[in-house]
C-alpha cells in the first residue's frame, strides 16, 4: 500500500462527552474514531452505508487508544484518520487526535476492522472494495 493519506474532520467536545472532572470522557474517543473513519470514507467518495447495500460489513475487532493530554468541554479537536495496512480480510486505521487551537496531540489510536459478506464471516476484499479504499481523496 502507498504512504497513506490523512483525512481531517474537526470535532467540538460537547459538555455531555464529558466526566465530572470536565475531562472528555474515555470511550468518547472511539466516537471521534468512528466519526473520522467516515470521513475518512466520504473524502473517497463512498460511506459505510454504500458498503452495506453491496453486501458487506466492517466490524471493528481490535480497538487501541493511547491518551497523552487531556480534552475538555468545548475544546476543539482535529481527528486525523489513516488507512495503514490492508490484510486478505481485514484492515488498520490509525488516528491521531489534537488539540485544534494549540496542535498538542492529545490522543493516539488504531482499530482493526475485518471485511464480512451478507454470511457475516470474513472473506477477502474483493478487487471493487480495495479501489474504493485506495482512491486518492478528492
Amino acid at each position: 500500500m502507498e504512504q497513506a493519506v490523512t483525512t481531517w474532520e474537526t470535532v467540538r467536545v460537547r459538555y455531555g462527552e464529558t466526566d465530572a472532572m470536565g475531562h472528555a470522557y474515555y470511550a468518547n474517543y472511539l466516537f471521534w474514531m468512528e466519526q473520522g473513519r467516515g470521513a475518512w470514507c466520504r473524502a473517497r467518495g463512498f460511506s459505510y452505508r454504500d458498503l452495506e447495500s453491496m453486501g458487506y460489513f466492517l466490524p471493528v475487532v481490535e480497538a487501541n487508544v493511547r491518551y497523552r493530554a487531556e480534552v475538555k468541554y468545548d475544546d476543539e479537536i482535529e481527528v486525523g484518520t489513516r488507512l495503514v495496512e490492508i490484510r486478505r480480510s481485514a484492515m488498520r486505521f490509525e488516528y491521531e487526535i489534537t488539540k485544534r487551537e494549540s496542535g498538542v496531540l492529545a490522543t493516539t489510536g488504531f482499530t482493526w476492522h475485518v471485511l464480512m459478506g451478507a454470511e457475516r464471516r470474513a472473506i477477502t476484499v474483493p478487487p471493487e472494495v480495495r479501489a474504493m479504499l485506495e482512491r486518492v481523496p478528492a
